[in-house]
């Protein structure tokens, strides 16, 4: 059993009373229960290895979309109001958790490795054996794809893209003309691999690995020969690449995104990652040039680029009994889809709740595989947010448009870092004859639906799936998520309606159902939030169990706080950020905040009131967030069936509450404490329960 663990921020910044938590810091919090994992003995030693890399990975993306607003750059001051007071201790805890993080792989993870055999090693550390080999790999797989630019007028400094590898050197004596031009850059291609596994017969009976970043500095001196290296230091550069298109100004979205996505690479910088061992004047000059105050200053001790140990990982050999990685999980075709029979006659029996990663989501699959291939068919519709560049769902949509049904794709080509698929995506269906359409201007179609329009005697009959994840195969065995299948004829009008809506922005009519983002849902949280209030205040039953990503929305805080302060009884999940403060006196001592992280990413919507004899239970696309609420197309559905409701709070909801090995709970501070107890992880017990495991 591991050991309990305490997540705290290196210097917790407590509110005010009544105030919330900063968000920025929130979100480093959620990374520090994430390098949690790394640190936990019953974490088998490559997953621990691989939330290493997620915390990069996650630290990445933070500096890239949400630092900038924080930075002091090119000598502006920063836009985000409150930027000042906030500021420095953003920068501290992100300093102080990328130190713990390098000081987790140093002293941890990579001795533990050792003692399995795995080694990645250093030039000091390879033998004569190993020097050879990597000697000529750098000849023949690095050394042709380099060209080291030394620095004069002629030769300015580089565009160096987002994230990538570099080295900043320092040359003594004079060029080939006689000239003292002492830096120079070299540019490392993204095309090389960032860890190279040596081949067995110069790794002495072990899985030996080797960093790029290490073999450039070996051969470094090769680049410049007749002048001497004194100085250098690998360096990457993260840089704004919150994508920005004005969207009342464009006449084709998907052509305007298009161009912008090569931009991305080339934003303001926002930080700089050197070695530790990095001379100052290096570093002073790197900062000059990407025009970064010394708090985007980050001294890196070991490579710059933790992210890439994932493909180290794919490259370990492991047996089918190892320790080292998770047990293989296999998802389980639900029982609730006779897997023989068609859907479309299941559900006209009752609807179906589907529990991923836990059940498969095949059957999400067989349901637009047997629309595709049923000739009564008449009508497909589907949104498509992050589907992946690799598809079989975008596949089925593509033939079925082939065959001639009407297809109509609504592509969300906002979704950050997923631009570039859907803009492939959807020329692909545009190609076949499929209506793709982009949502509406200014709001990100987020929602998640698809709805089949089948003939059936006399009448057209629709069928919908609804669902709080994505329509992407790879993330729905990683992310907890329900999914819907329903023939209900008011629910399916509902979806039919929103699609009119996002196709022809047309106003919405009046929804049965369905809550709806930007227009129903927020106001419908706070209505029951307040139904639950009351019912507290008149001193009956009153309870609130939300499920969420992120809780950011300062209104549907408010409503929380107020229900809690009535005596409502509050239980938040949630995965992420979260700026409630709960547990203060006299404000927030009736909410409970915790947080899950553990073999499963936690993606699942699910918002349970009580308010009296008054039960209400919906599973959406959105967090409770502005964003959500305001800025985006977003659905939210009530679980009506008493059963599958019961199914919900079962599964997704009490099981969380009691968690007593993946859970945090979190502190009025904003900090978080392991929630360890004898009770067992939810998702472990899921997976028994649908997995045999």
């Amino acid at each position: 059993m591991a050991a309990p663990l305490e997540v705290a921020a290196a210097a917790p910044v407590a509110p005010a009373k009544r105030e919330l938590l900063n968000r920025e810091l929130a979100i480093l919090q959620f990374n520090r229960r994430v390098l949690a994992q790394a640190k936990r003995d019953d974490v088998p030693l490559l997953e621990r290895l691989r939330y290493l890399c997620i915390v990069s990975s996650n630290l990445d993306e933070f500096f890239e979309i949400r630092i900038s607003d924080y930075l002091p750059l090119n000598g502006k001051a920063p836009e985000m109001p409150d930027a000042a007071r906030w500021f420095g201790p953003v920068i501290a805890e992100a300093q102080a958790l990328v130190q713990e993080q390098y000081e987790v792989l140093a002293r941890t993870l990579m001795p533990m490795l050792k003692k399995e055999g795995i080694e990645i090693l250093s030039h000091a550390e390879r033998d004569a054996a190993q020097m050879a080999w990597v000697a000529e790999f750098f000849q023949r797989e690095v050394r042709p794809l380099l060209i080291p630019i030394a620095l004069d007028p002629a030769h300015p400094f580089p565009q160096v893209a987002n994230k990538s590898l570099n080295f900043i050197v320092r040359l003594s004596g004079k060029d080939a003309f006689g000239r003292e031009n002492s830096i120079a850059i070299v540019k490392v291609p993204r095309v090389v691999p960032r860890v190279i596994r040596l081949p067995e017969k110069v790794s002495n009976g072990k899985q030996v690995f080797v960093l790029l970043s290490s073999v450039i500095r070996a051969h470094l001196h090769e680049l410049f020969p007749d002048r001497e290296v004194v100085g250098f230091s690998q360096f990457r550069v993260t840089r704004d690449s919150d994508l920005s298109v004005d969207e009342q100004d464009v006449t084709n979205l998907r052509q305007a995104l298009r161009l912008n996505l090569t931009a991305r690479h080339f934003g303001n910088a926002v930080r700089l990652e050197v070695g530790h061992a990095c001379p100052p004047d290096l570093y002073d000059f790197l900062l000059k040039q990407f025009s970064l105050p010394p708090e985007a200053l980050f001294l890196i001790n070991g490579p710059v680029n933790l992210v890439r140990f994932t493909t180290m990982i794919d490259q370990v050999t492991v047996s089918p009994k190892s320790k080292l990685l998770f047990a293989a999980y296999a998802a389980q075709w639900p029982k609730s889809v006779p897997a023989a029979a068609s859907i479309f006659d299941t559900l006209q029996k009752g609807d179906v709740l589907l529990h991923h990663p836990f059940e498969s989501f095949d059957p999400v699959v067989s349901f637009l595989r047997q629309a595709v291939a049923d000739p009564q068919v008449l009508a497909i519709k589907m949104t498509i947010y992050r589907a992946g560049s690799d598809s079989v769902l975008m596949d089925l949509l593509i033939e079925a448009a082939r065959r001639g049904k009407e297809v109509t794709a609504v592509v969300e080509l906002k979704a950050r870092f997923d631009e570039e698929a859907n803009i492939n995506w959807a020329e692909r269906l545009e190609s076949v004859g499929a209506q793709v359409v982009y949502g509406v201007v200014g709001l990100k179609t987020h929602g998640k639906a698809l709805l089949i329009t089948r003939r059936e005697g006399k009448k057209l009959a629709r069928y919908a799936h609804l669902s709080t994840g994505n329509y992407n195969l790879k993330t729905a065995r990683l992310y907890t998520d329900l999914g819907y299948l329903t023939a209900d004829p008011e629910l399916t009008a509902d979806v039919e309606q929103v699609f009119q809506h996002l196709a022809s922005q047309s106003k919405v009519g009046t929804l049965k159902h369905l809550l709806m983002a930007p227009f129903t849902l927020h106001k419908a949280m706070i209505a029951h939030l307040h139904e639950v209030r009351d019912a507290a205040l008149a001193g009956k039953p009153a309870r609130v169990v939300a499920r969420m990503n992120a809780l950011l929305d300062e209104p549907l805080i408010e409503a929380l706080i107020e229900a809690g302060a009535a005596g409502a009884k509050v239980d938040l999940i949630v995965r992420g950020a979260c700026v409630l403060p709960p547990g203060l006196k006299g404000w927030t001592d009736n909410i409970r905040v915790r947080s899950i992280v553990g073999r499963f990413l936690e993606h699942t919507r699910a918002f349970y009131f009580r308010a009296g004899t008054k039960e209400a239970l919906y599973l959406a696309s959105a967090d409770w967030m502005g964003r959500n609420m305001f800025r985006r197309i977003e659905l939210a559905w009530p679980i009506r069936d008493k059963k599958l409701r019961q199914r919900v709070i079962d599964e997704a909801l009490t099981p969380y509450l009691l968690d007593g090995v993946d859970a945090f709970k979190q502190l009025p501070d904003g900090t978080y404490q392991s929630a360890r107890s004898a009770k067992p992880s939810a998702q472990r017990s899921l997976m028994q329960i649908y997995g045999g495991q």
